[in-house]
């Protein structure tokens, strides 16, 4: 009887001083970093301080949308640029293995345009930074309106709609504009949407809205489902005006995103993740949505 009660002293002993950090308020970091190893994250760190750990924890838990196009040749593109073209070097046949050299101008598919793919001396694909990859996503709907008119261009009023919803547009975000355009994919005809007299028909952004974002709201980067930033009407005409201005604030944009129509209005981050080719002006990127 006594060596029971000695036992089970003994185990309370050690079950008080293995709560004991969590009752001092110690976070995840210094637990961890003293070798011990945490089952479950979140049970092993402060929420007012937590860990890089428990945020995974917390993301690994949400859902994911792939916001990219899959490429190959043949895809919806800029008509100045080439096919893209793919070859086999080695199969598996012959060397066991399987490698591809693929042929394809820098921006093809769901690809990034760095400053530097307008303005001669701004920031090249490897120069933009890592912490610009991961940001807050504002996703701005207007499909409904594109659906009525294809040459649709957002307004100050569909911005003061979105901010009227979830308040101010925050600083350092990434805003991205649904269109459900990106539903035409891999169409390229139903893309350019051009009409019998050569006129090309699909929505865009506006200045008045691009001055706003990144002059007022000091965005990070923007984003579209159409192969331009300017409506198809204005590129018709050779005229790029509206990425011109983006790329000429040195800060880089994403066309040809895919899926926005899963993706809410509200509270998701967005993932832009891309290769780092000296001095390159653009490149196929792997976007995509962590939802709340």
């Amino acid at each position: 009887m006594r060596l029971i009660r000695l036992i089970t002293i003994i185990v309370l002993l050690l079950f008080a001083i293995l709560l004991l950090p969590m009752s001092l308020g110690l976070n995840a970091s210094s637990d961890l970093g003293s070798g011990q190893k945490a089952d479950n994250l979140l049970d092993n760190s402060s929420l007012e301080n937590p860990s890089l750990w428990q945020v995974f924890d917390i993301l690994s838990s949400k859902d994911y949308v792939d916001l990219t196009h899959s490429f190959r040749p043949g895809i919806p593109h800029w008509d100045g640029f080439p096919n893209e073209t793919v070859e086999t070097v080695f199969n598996f046949s012959a060397s066991g293995f399987l490698a591809q050299k693929f042929c394809l101008v820098g921006q093809w598919g769901t690809h990034v345009d760095a400053p530097g793919h307008f303005h001669q001396g701004k920031r090249t694909i490897d120069q933009i930074d890592v912490k610009e990859m991961v940001l807050p996503l504002v996703v701005l709907d207007v499909h409904q309106l594109v659906s009525a008119n294809p040459d649709y261009t957002i307004c100050m009023d569909d911005v003061s709609a979105w901010e009227s919803r979830y308040g101010r547009i925050p600083q350092g975000c990434f805003v991205a504009l649904r269109t459900d355009w990106s539903l035409r994919w891999p169409n390229q005809t139903a893309m350019l949407n051009i009409d019998r007299n050569g006129t090309m028909h699909y929505p865009g952004w506006s200045m008045e809205v691009l001055r706003y974002l990144y002059e007022d709201r000091k965005i990070t980067a923007s984003g579209h489902e159409t192969t331009d930033t300017d409506p198809g009407i204005q590129t018709t005409k050779d005229n790029y005006t509206l990425e011109s201005y983006v790329l000429g604030q040195d800060h880089f944009q994403v066309e040809l995103l895919a899926n926005l129509d899963k993706v809410p209005e509200y509270g998701a981050l967005i993932v832009v993740a891309f290769p780092k080719p000296e001095g390159g002006s653009g490149f196929p990127v792997r976007a995509f949505a962590i939802l709340p």
